[in-house]
């Protein structure tokens, strides 16, 4: 029995925005539900994506973590640092084989491409055991260009092959065909794995992929939310009934199938990575707790799992506040060292300070804020609606300050009893891959939103000024 893995490509998909927090809970739906390979995106920015690489390489425990790498060293290099931690990396060098793609997308003869792909390889395989290379737009490729590619690669050191179609116009048994061809003509393909990923243009990627997988692929490409792709439940799941007959396995747990890809489609759903402050996933971050037992050490790790990145003046201050906390109760919780870290840690002089606002809430129309900050003794007004009073009001401060802060996240929590309670509300802020929080209390729990809202912005607007 051949044991077939599931390579996810959802957050490849083009038409996806989301959020930091979004993708990493993403990661680890994908790892519970055991898809063999997770395929991040390449890194752009190299501050943020290497940051979401490495938080990803800590969250994932089972599945290997795929990043591209461009046909260059130095991509090589940057991307291998932020994932050499990964319990299961894969680097992947994807390269067009199709003469269109290469010459007028990459400005490369074919022998210039072949030359790219041996040394890019080569780099990957001199970091990582598991170097992946794509063909891509295989399907309308020269053939023996395409075997010669895939030979190339597969003496470079490449471990898994796969070929791309990209243009998604064959039937079923085109495809099978196409593979066959493949296979019987490029040197060295028994010696590494097979991989397919097809394009969904004629609604025909799942019946392609398994017509692929009856043709001898070992790995398929495919997404819990499939926008352009192969489904991963709906492999899995013809895998799982279809299988044996057909001499193979699959590691996804289909018992957790239909209850993961449904957590996985209303993330994808929510849209609100840039629409809406509100665009994060909630923390999990429930079983963090910390004792007066803990040390410096265990504290600053425990913030680092929240998402801060302290320096060595702001983790005394954190410590000191928690030990002060901790002396009184058995355990803190990670809300509780949220609040902790956003009340000691980098206090600032405050660039914007709130003069006032306004907020018009009724259940037949949307909320609306109207808000009035100070700069510099200048008087700055923004005006916004928003779902609820506080994205209303969060919506005016970014208008004010032209700038949308990923809101990484939000609590509140009541620290009096009674109907004049004080709320305490922590907003954690995200720039730059970096977490920057603030608190706020208040009787008025829509003024201590505000307020810790503009106790984050104003940490950021610090640093970015002192940069």
């Amino acid at each position: 029995m051949n044991s077939i893995r599931i390579h996810d490509i959802t957050m490849k998909q083009p038409g996806l925005t989301l959020s930091f927090k979004e993708k990493l809970e993403l990661c680890k739906l994908l790892d519970r539900l055991g898809v063999s390979v997770i395929a991040l995106e390449p890194i752009e920015n190299i501050k943020i994506d290497s940051l979401l690489i490495k938080s990803v390489s800590s969250a994932v425990k089972e599945s290997a973590i795929c990043v591209p790498v461009a046909l260059n060293a130095q991509s090589v290099e940057t991307t291998w640092q932020a994932l050499k931690n990964a319990k299961v990396p894969r680097l992947q060098v994807c390269a067009p084989v199709s003469t269109v793609q290469m010459e007028y997308l990459f400005h490369k003869k074919p022998e210039a491409m072949l030359s790219a792909i041996d040394a890019t390889i080569r780099a990957c395989k001199a970091n990582c055991r598991d170097v992946e290379f794509v063909a891509d737009d295989a399907t309308r490729s020269d053939l023996s260009f395409l075997c010669k590619a895939l030979e190339t690669a597969i003496l470079a050191g490449a471990t898994t092959v796969t070929v791309r179609d990209a243009a998604g116009a064959m039937l079923p048994e085109e495809f099978s065909a196409f593979l066959a061809d493949v296979k019987a003509n490029t040197p060295g393909i028994q010696t590494v794995a097979l991989g397919v990923s097809c394009s969904n243009e004629l609604a025909l990627a799942d019946a392609c992929t398994v017509s692929a997988l009856k043709a001898g692929a070992a790995e398929v490409s495919a997404a819990a939310y499939p926008i352009c792709t192969a489904s991963t439940a709906n492999i899995a799941s013809i895998l799982a009934v279809k299988g044996s007959s057909m001499g193979l396995s699959c590691p996804v747990r289909t018992t957790q199938l239909q209850r993961t890809t449904e957590q996985i489609s209303r993330i994808c759903q929510s849209g609100k990575g840039v629409a809406t402050p509100f665009g994060s996933a909630p923390q999990d971050t429930d079983s963090l707790f910390l004792t007066a037992h803990d040390d410096i050490s265990a504290v600053m790790q425990a913030a680092a799992k929240l998402g801060y990145d302290l320096s060595e003046e702001d983790a005394a201050s954190v410590y000191a506040a928690f030990t002060r906390i901790a002396a009184k109760k058995e355990q803190v919780s990670a809300r509780e060292l949220d609040a902790i870290v956003a009340a000691a840690a980098m206090q600032v002089p405050p660039t914007y300070k709130l003069q006032s606002y306004v907020i018009t809430a009724a259940s037949a129309t949307s909320a609306t804020a109207h808000m009035t900050l100070t700069k510099e003794e200048k008087t700055l007004e923004g005006v916004s609606l928003g779902d609820g009073a506080i994205d209303a009001a969060f919506h005016a401060l970014e208008q004010i300050t032209g700038h949308h802060y990923e809101l990484d996240d939000f609590q509140i929590q009541a620290v009096t009893e009674g109907r004049e309670a004080m709320g305490q509300t922590v907003v954690k802020l995200r720039s730059g891959g970096k977490v920057y929080s603030g608190k706020g209390i208040s009787t008025d729990i829509v003024g201590a939103s505000i307020h810790a809202y503009l106790n984050a912005l104003n940490k950021i607007v610090y640093e970015e000024d002192a940069v």
